[in-house]
């Protein structure tokens, strides 16, 4: 089981929000809209997903994470360095 798992449906009603915003988005431009109009809902949708993977990673540290420190060794080892990548990879973003 994974760590998001008691909270998948809130995860999930937050995709499909996020998935109704990027639609809108694409109506947007298919109706010519004003660029910083279109700009800011892009804006909104990148922080709505932001916000889905900050939880995500917080739920992988506190279930995954935790787990594996417990359990020491090369598991715990491996899964800090996961972690670390995607934390990387968030920063990134």
């Amino acid at each position: 089981m994974h760590g998001y798992a008691q909270d998948k449906d809130a995860y999930l009603k937050r995709m499909r929000r996020i998935e109704g915003q990027v639609r809108g988005i694409a109506k947007m431009i298919e109706n010519d809209e004003y660029c910083i109009d279109v700009l800011t809902q892009v804006s909104a949708a990148t922080n709505a997903l932001q916000a889905v993977a900050l939880g995500l990673m917080d739920e992988h540290l506190k279930h995954c994470v935790t787990q594996a420190v417990a359990e020491g060794g090369q598991v715990a080892n491996d899964k800090i360095a996961e972690a670390s990548a995607a934390i990387a990879r968030l920063v990134k973003s």
